[in-house]
């Protein structure tokens, strides 16, 4: 194999040298348990609180108020379950949005399996929300609205500070799983009015295994893990300090130079849209146009194949992409990002997932230019789907 092209950054990135240079020492210098109360500690303890400060003013809110997790999971089992249990005197009703990653909608479906009465909001066909749909879905008896801020998926980006105004304004706690976005698109929690906010590290160049929950100061919520008192009681268990200072270096370099590397991903992600458009009949560009969605991301369906053969193909020729999320990849349904935009199920089965990242090039974009159409032509002309889909269309006309 001469060429070797990742195009799957939304799953999830390398390590950044200079974050695991950060990192190094506090696996073997510095390894003391930052709760020990002797000197040898210290260290431990300044570097948690200044990645934390780090998290903390790029999302432009204060240090109390950031916790660090074990990644954007729990992050979101925490918002959802915490708020809801907290509140539950208040009322039982939380909603939510048919297109979010896992961590949040099978998080939804717990708390409807245990007396919740939870909304899933539609989606149109670019996979926004309509803020009309979330207002005539709040009732008094609502305490919880979480809408992810980009999809992972699709790229989609949803209309987040709207969505926190009218939260704010209608007194309800606002969540958004900001995985995809944070440190690759601005965003300010005090601003947006968001009042809780899950990321995760390894998809800004961090360590996997480490993340952090924003939780504006106020807002009600249980402790998720209980045990010690680290993270001020609210999190318990001793602080993975080479995985938070390696996600306060991470998130303070890819923030530092986030406008400088959106636009030049940006670039190349619309190369790579406009030449699959043009050189791949029938092929369909899933999500909202790049004004709207993620910079690093290019989600296609090319009806009459099965993602999956495609990404084997792809593997063959060192392309790396995906059918859809990493943590459903083993699942043989079709995309419910996908389903919720109103594709078919062989288009959703036809999928292709590419994120770019920092080490994207122009050459790779054109290798996979050169690539891709070959690839789908051959699959199409040993497919019985894409000869049942020519005769469908011939006998439309």
């Amino acid at each position: 194999m001469s060429r070797q092209v990742y195009l799957d950054y939304a799953a999830t990135t390398f390590t950044a040298p200079e974050v695991v240079s950060a990192m190094a020492p506090y696996f073997t210098e510095s390894f003391g348990n930052p709760s020990s109360i002797y000197s040898f500690s210290e260290r431990n303890r300044k570097a948690i609180e200044a990645a934390r400060q780090k998290v903390a003013d790029v999302l432009g809110a204060s240090k109390e108020e950031i916790y660090f997790t074990s990644g954007g999971t729990e992050s979101d089992n925490w918002a959802l379950k915490g708020v809801a249990w907290r509140n539950r005197s208040k009322g039982n009703h939380v909603i939510t949005t048919k297109i979010e990653h896992h961590a949040v909608l099978h998080t939804a479906q717990f708390l409807q399996e245990n007396g919740f009465d939870v909304t899933f909001l539609g989606v149109d066909a670019e996979g926004r929300i309509s803020l009309d749909d979330l207002k005539k879905a709040v009732t008094d008896k609502t305490v919880l609205v979480s809408v992810m801020f980009a999809n992972n998926e699709i790229g989609t980006m949803q209309p987040v500070a709207e969505i926190g105004a009218f939260c704010r304004e209608k007194g309800i706690s606002f969540h958004t799983d900001a995985v995809q976005a944070v440190a690759h698109v601005p965003i300010d929690v005090k601003a947006m009015n968001i009042d809780l906010l899950s990321l995760s590290a390894h998809k800004f160049y961090g360590p996997k295994g480490v993340g952090a929950l924003y939780i504006r100061k106020g807002v009600r919520i249980d402790t998720f893990m209980h045990g010690g008192g680290q993270e001020r009681g609210r999190r318990a268990t001793t602080e993975n300090v080479p995985g938070i200072v390696g996600l306060g270096a991470a998130i303070e370099m890819t923030a530092g130079r986030m406008e400088t590397a959106s636009a030049r991903i940006g670039r190349l992600r619309d190369m790579l849209v406009e030449g699959v458009m043009k050189s791949i009949p029938h092929a369909k560009l899933n999500g909202a146009p790049s004004g709207e969605r993620l910079p690093n991301n290019a989600n296609f369906s090319f009806i009459g194949i099965e993602g999956e053969t495609l990404i084997l193909d792809l593997d063959g020729a060192g392309i790396y992409g995906s059918t859809g999320s990493a943590c459903s990849s083993g699942s043989l349904d079709p995309s419910h990002v996908l389903m919720a935009i109103g594709l078919s199920h062989e288009q959703a089965h036809g999928s292709l997932r590419l994120t770019l990242g920092e080490e994207t090039t122009e050459e790779d974009i054109r290798y996979v230019l050169s690539t891709l159409p070959g690839i789908v032509k051959h699959r199409r002309e040993m497919s019985p789907l894409w000869e049942d889909y020519l005769k469908s269309r011939e006998g439309g006309r």
